[in-house]
């Protein structure tokens, strides 16, 4: 009978594993949320889910930025001078079931973009694991990890993904295609497996 017991509980956890590879691989709720411009950093929150599953959702304001980059540039930098929080779109429902959230965002003026910060503001991490990743356009991440740190200090703050992404300024739009992609889903998977979301097998 215990035999029995087992390869019941093994078929189990095989049907689990085949239904939701997040449950596999580290058996939490994982809900990945981000910022995308210019579609970069989504690229990289799709390379994410793919390697640990879990809900993906695009942050959205509920009046979006200007599509011109210069006056993009210039609200940007009006709100980070003034403190403004841009009032979000996009609504997380039962946050309190997530225990792990990935939070993806381009660097913007140096900083943590605007609307990451109302995001971050509007929710309670108390207890949460929280990993941020960042595409920028060649000058790092600035003080935007920092800051989700600030912003969310009751949580586990895991060591976060930066890569190249586009340069909007220059005309450079989406990059994340042909040996870019290759070299963000390599790079990507390292990471996730140096921090111990992601387990080869």
């Amino acid at each position: 009978m215990i035999t029995t017991i087992c390869l019941l509980s093994a078929c189990s956890k095989a049907q689990s594993s085949s239904t939701d590879k997040s449950d596999a691989i580290i058996g939490k709720n994982v809900l990945i949320v981000y910022l995308s411009r210019t579609k970069n950093t989504e690229a990289i929150a799709r390379i994410i889910q793919k390697n640990v599953g879990g809900k993906l959702v695009k942050l959205e304001l509920e009046i979006p930025y200007p599509e011109n980059y210069q006056a993009n540039v210039d609200q940007v930098a009006k709100e980070n001078e003034s403190g403004y929080l841009p009032p979000l779109k996009t609504k997380i429902d039962s946050m309190e079931k997530y225990d792990v959230v990935f939070i993806g965002f381009p660097t913007w003026g140096m900083q943590l973009p605007p609307p990451m910060k109302s995001f971050l503001k509007q929710y309670d991490f108390k207890g949460k694991t929280l990993i941020p990743f960042n595409t920028n356009a060649g000058y790092g991440i600035g003080s935007s990890f920092q800051t989700v740190k600030d912003l969310a200090p009751s949580s586990k703050i895991l060591d976060g993904f930066s890569t190249q992404g586009g340069k909007e300024r220059d005309g450079i739009f989406f990059v994340m295609e042909g040996e870019k992609e290759k070299q963000a889903q390599s790079e990507v998977g390292k990471w996730l497996q140096k921090i111990g979301m992601l387990i080869k097998d």
